[in-house]
């Protein structure tokens, strides 16, 4: 008959889910996660359990990888040589696991990413530490479980006489949950079970004093340990680990020899991730790079230019490549066949109670052994001490089943004991051989009676285990490889560069560069000064200010937004040389260029930053409401339509403004005039504009200090700032230099003192230094002086002052440090 059997209607979405429940549960279970008693998975056990039933232990030959792969499929993993082959490998990458638990001969693959030999050409065996997870596994320590077809028995676990889940870690991305348990040293990860065996209630931040975080193989520094803590509290965390590189000098150059990477990276695509990084021009400065490694170890050479800043070239390797990386920690394991996610002491715990039965199912094997033993020697002795009888009786018998029948009734032996007496061999009639069976016995009683004490007593258990763990870590114990520092919130990046005055250039066409301020030496007045930067026919310096390499530099363009940078991450260069474009620095659009620069310090809660525009408009933000600039930039004004920032300045709150236009005129007005506004404001009217004008200038007033003007064509004036009268803001100013052909358009304007230096540079790119005491004081309307002689179509473009404190007011040093110098180009 076709259809004997019955037909069960059933609804396919319930059968799909518990079909798929199963799934995922055989992949969790018997896959993808490890045990948290021995630290490993179905494969690996299998693994080290076949390699152990052939005998390949250490002091023994190596076999053949595709004999052992052979033997783990037909007994135990049917599913795939590959994947049992990989797993294989990994066990012997000293790369990838802290302490290898194979050890291969032959090509097993490196840390460039090459593959391993084919499984017919390679060979392996178990290594020394190995044994330490095998060790009793023949004495009843363990469960056995029938293998996939039930013709074999396979250990459910193995006694992992180490904690190796912590010390070589383990990863794996089961059906919906994942694991990625970092390895650890040996030696600290013993010292925390000794701890927690010595005090039970320690808490996780003492454990901590001893196991300190992990260990990676490849070695590296570890960022923080902020990370670490959180992944031993919570089970998850993650921890910023970083290559180790140090900085040489060698005949006027550097280089930067990395010897270790972070764990997991590999390191021919780190170094054609850093050429490509070279090739793009996202980082400049490095001439060349070489891969050095050997078998004594890693060693990445990266030439650098001789300009190049190294520590600031390593940053941006740490920045842009793998050279630093995250390790997302997931401590997710299998416990009584359940995914948990455990923190560190619930981790040492489940292994302690692991081993206490480990020890205990040990201890009772041994009793068992012992007493079985014993009563086989209670039977000799008896037969000793009636040997005659003995004698006789066997003597009598026709065969051995009657000799041991009537020994058993005569002397009420067990069969056991009646079948030793008979294989008795003669020389243990001896009366020596009587004294070794006696001294076995007592011997026997009382390692009996101390078995028996260690089943009744759990801190005689964990004493044994306390022991046996220092005695790995005698054997196997090593130094920490991975180094733990603070991180980058922890310590800046300027810790690292030397603190020194810098001049800061930007061109028109946006290249920009940092060259030592010393580089410049003051000229009297009327010089023509040094060649400042080379540049393209059709452009010119437009931007150049001085401040220090660990202060931030906030970018403002025509559009409104800003940028920040420090000022070590302006690349340094010769004081002839081009630079470097800004869009490689900053994310500015093609039709977009910088305005306005200010430098500082630190963002403070209590200062501000007015900002100007070419329209005469003014605003007031507080200076914390930039103090989360984005890569991207940030809004720092709302500009109307056809207007530009011009520039900007930071300042307390009480100080007065000063705006010059091109035409020559000024306005001087007190800050609270103008109310706080927030950081996407308009701002309001600053000065009223005659027809055709524009504001080119704007600074902080300061009492019993001059105004230096500066024209297109190179003359100046200082006029003292107590002519320039407050007015209220939105007036139209009163003259503040006197027009002509010969004196050309306003080029900017800055309030001074004597013992400021001044800075000049014109469209030809040459720049002069000049004492601000060599410039002669005149009145408002007057022409001034020749500060720097000005060929046919040369113009002055840019003014910077040097060696001045630029607070924000007379009577404000010790409120606002603003030591960093400003200027722009405010045409």
């Amino acid at each position: 008959m076709l259809n004997q059997g019955k037909v069960l209607p059933i609804d396919i979405s319930h059968e799909m889910k518990k079909c798929y429940i199963d799934y995922a549960m055989s992949v969790i279970v018997g896959r993808a996660l490890p045990d948290v008693r021995d630290g490993l998975k179905p494969v690996h056990r299998r693994i080290l359990y076949s390699m152990y039933e052939l005998g390949l232990t250490p002091e023994k030959g190596y076999r053949k990888c595709a004999r052992i792969v052979g033997d783990v499929l037909g007994k135990y993993h049917p599913h795939g040589d590959t994947a049992v082959y990989d797993a294989l490998v990994r066990m012997a990458q000293d790369f990838s696991i802290r302490y290898t638990l194979v050890n291969g001969h032959g090509n097993f693959g490196s840390v460039d990413g090459d593959s391993a030999a084919a499984m017919r050409y390679t060979e392996a065996k178990m290594s020394k530490i190995t044994l330490e997870m095998l060790r009793d596994i023949n004495k009843n320590t363990v469960d056995f479980i029938p293998n996939f077809d039930g013709e074999e028995q396979e250990p459910s676990v193995i006694p992992s006489r180490f904690p190796n889940l912590l010390v070589n870690g383990s990863a794996g991305i089961a059906v919906g949950m994942a694991t990625n348990i970092p390895p650890h040293n040996l030696t600290e990860v013993i010292n925390g079970i000794v701890m927690l065996i010595d005090n039970p209630d320690s808490s996780i931040l003492e454990l901590m004093a001893e196991i300190k975080g992990p260990d990676f193989p490849t070695s590296g520094i570890i960022l923080g340990t902020a990370g670490i803590k959180s992944a031993y509290e919570t089970g998850r965390g993650k921890v910023i680990v970083r290559a180790k590189a140090d900085i040489e000098e060698e005949k006027g150059r550097h280089r930067i020899i990395v010897t270790e990477i972070p764990y997991q990276v590999n390191k021919a695509k780190l170094i054609e991730n850093i050429a490509d990084l070279v090739k793009d021009k996202r980082i400049e400065g490095i001439s060349d790079i070489r891969d050095e490694s050997d078998r004594d170890g890693m060693r990445i050479v990266i030439e650098l230019k001789r300009d190049a800043n190294p520590n600031i070239i390593l940053n941006q390797l740490y920045k842009h490549t793998k050279m630093q990386d995250t390790f997302g920690i997931i401590m997710l394991a299998l416990v009584n066949n359940e995914p948990q996610v455990l923190n560190l002491k619930q981790v040492l715990v489940h292994y302690l109670d692991f081993q206490k039965d480990v020890i205990r199912r040990r201890t009772r094997f041994d009793l068992d052994k012992a007493l079985a033993r014993a009563h086989i020697l209670e039977g000799l002795k008896i037969a000793l001490d009636h040997i005659d009888a003995v004698i006789n009786l066997i003597r009598a018998c026709k065969n051995a089943e009657e000799a041991r029948n009537g020994l058993m009734n005569e002397f009420n032996l067990s069969e056991k004991q009646a079948q030793a007496i008979l294989d008795m061999r003669l020389q243990r009639l001896t009366g020596l051989e009587r004294e070794k069976i006696e001294q076995e016995y007592n011997e026997l009683m009382k390692n009996i009676a101390y078995l028996r004490e260690i089943l009744e007593k759990e801190e005689l258990v964990l004493k044994i285990i306390k022991e046996e763990l220092i005695e790995i870590k005698s054997k196997y114990g090593d130094e920490r490889r991975t180094a733990i520092e603070r991180n980058n919130d922890e310590i800046n990046i300027e810790d690292l560069i030397q603190e020194q005055e810098v001049v800061i250039t930007l061109t028109h066409a946006g290249y920009i560069k940092r060259i030592a301020a010393d580089t410049y030496s003051a000229q009297k007045r009327g010089g023509k000064g040094i060649q400042a930067m080379a540049t393209k026919e059709d452009d010119f310096v437009e931007h150049m200010f001085i401040t220090s390499t660990h202060n931030n530099i906030l970018f403002f363009t025509n559009r409104g937004r800003v940028h920040k940078l420090k000022g070590y991450e302006i690349p340094d260069a010769g004081r002839t040389a081009k630079g470097t474009n800004i869009i490689n620095l900053i994310p500015i659009e093609s039709d977009e260029k910088i305005q306005a620069v200010i430098t500082f310090r630190e963002f403070e809660e209590n200062n501000y930053f007015i900002m100007g525009t070419k329209e005469g408009i003014i605003k007031k933000t507080q200076m914390s409401q930039y103090a989360s600039i984005r890569k991207s930039g940030l809004n720092a004004i709302n500009l109307k339509d056809g207007d530009e920032l011009i520039g900007v300045r930071m300042t307390t709150g009480e100080s007065e403004i000063i705006m010059f236009t091109r035409n020559g005129y000024a306005i001087r007005f007190k800050e609270t005039d103008v109310r706080p506004m927030g950081r996407t404001a308009t701002g309001v009217r600053a000065i009223t504009l005659r027809d055709g004008d524009i504001t080119v200038s704007m600074d902080i007033v300061a009492e019993d200090q001059d105004v230096l003007v500066i024209s297109e064509n190179g003359f100046g004036k200082r006029t003292p700032i107590s002519e320039y009268t407050a007015h209220r803001r939105g007036g139209k100013g009163i003259i503040t230099y006197k027009i002509t052909e010969k004196t050309g358009l306003i080029a900017g304007a800055r309030v001074v003192k004597d013992g400021d230096e001044m800075m000049l540079i014109n469209s030809s790119n040459v720049a002069i230094r000049l004492n601000v005491s060599d410039i002669s004081t005149t009145n408002r309307n007057a022409m001034g002086v020749t500060l720097m002689r000005t060929e046919d179509e040369q113009k002055v473009v840019a003014i910077a002052k040097i060696n001045c404190s630029d607070d924000v007011d007379a009577s404000s040093d010790d409120e606002l440090d603003n030591t960093d110098n400003l200027a722009e180009c405010d045409e």
